[in-house]
Formats: C-alpha cells, structure tokens, sequence
C-alpha cells in the first residue's frame, strides 16, 4: 500500500508472510545474531551507538566513520531475505540489523544516502516486538511525517526519499519491549 510522501516514495505491508509467528522470529533473531556495540562519529566526536547492530551480506558498508564487515547470511535471514524480496519486487544484497533494547534506545535523524547504495536506493525496513515511531522530516520544508512501526511490518523507502527525506526513532518515556529492525539494501 503506497503512503504518500512529497519528493519520496513509500510502500506499506502491514504484516510480511513468514513461516514463523513473529514473536518467534524475533526470539530467533535475538538470540541467533552476532550483535555488536558500535561507536560512531558524529560531528567529529565519536559516540556509543544506542543500540545494538549486527551487518550481513555480501559487501562491507560504510557510515558515520564505521565500515561493517560482513557476515553471511545465516539460514533464518536468508528466508526473511526472499519474503522481503517476493513482497517488494527488488533484490537486496545485505541487511543492517538494529537491536532496541528499550525505550531508551534509538536512531538519530538520518539519510541512508551512501554512495555504494546508488542514487536512488530501494530500503525494505522489516520490524519485529514493540512497536515504535518512525519520524521522517524533509530536509528542506521540515515537513514531518510520523508512521507507527509494528510488529511485522515492513516499510519500503525509495525513489527520492533517501535524497529528500531524513528517518530516525526518536528515545520514549514509555516503557517500550525489545524491538529489532532489519534494513535490506542493495551494496553496489
């Protein structure tokens, strides 16, 4: 279901087809998945990231002064690979896993606008656990837009909007259960 979205294009699939319930896929992923505490730069000064990462595929990737190194596909992402692909229609090389703990972590405002991504990047953003906002603000109306992120749906970002558009996951007051989040993109 398209969403609309001035200078950008989203799709919206309330729930993706697996062949697991999704509080069982988000058990999986927790405890399947190499997770790592990365530090970033960010204006210069180096931080702790607010959540836990994990980077698979087939090419490095580079951001924020952080370069992950791949690990292959394990069995269970190469399936949460083929569902995110049959339900966008794109092929997607690596996938960037987010790990919210809590409320207390998130993303800061950003564009996934590397340049190996290509100058229009299809980004097939997948969520498992609680459910939390996800902010868009334009980067130059400052026009915001706010979409709850549920358990099991998936958001495709592309076209224009890694160009035009920043995202981020902003921290809540609210007690908030774990959350992963799994980016699927495209390395060229």
């Amino acid at each position: 279901m398209p969403i609309p979205l001035p200078d950008g294009e989203l799709g919206w699939l309330q729930q993706l087809p697996l062949p697991w319930p999704n509080a069982e896929v988000l058990a999986r992923l927790i405890h399947e998945t190499a997770w790592r505490e990365e530090t970033v730069l960010v204006y210069g000064k180096r931080h702790l990231q607010p959540r836990l990462s994990a980077w698979y595929g087939d090419a490095a990737y580079r951001y924020s002064g952080l370069t992950l190194a791949p690990a292959p596909f394990t069995p269970l992402l190469e399936t949460i690979r083929a569902a995110v692909q049959e339900a966008t229609g794109r092929d997607y090389n690596s996938v960037l896993l987010n790990y919210y703990r809590n409320e207390r972590d998130s993303m800061g405002m950003h564009a996934d606008d590397e340049p190996e991504l290509g100058r229009e990047p299809a980004i097939a953003s997948l969520s498992f656990g609680a459910e939390r906002v996800f902010v868009l603000r334009h980067k130059r109306s400052k026009e915001t837009l706010r979409l709850p992120l549920t358990d099991g749906g998936l958001l495709l970002m592309s076209g224009q909007t890694q160009q035009n558009w920043l995202h981020g996951i902003n921290k809540t007051r609210k007690p908030r259960g774990p959350r992963i989040n799994l980016t699927f993109r495209k390395i060229r």
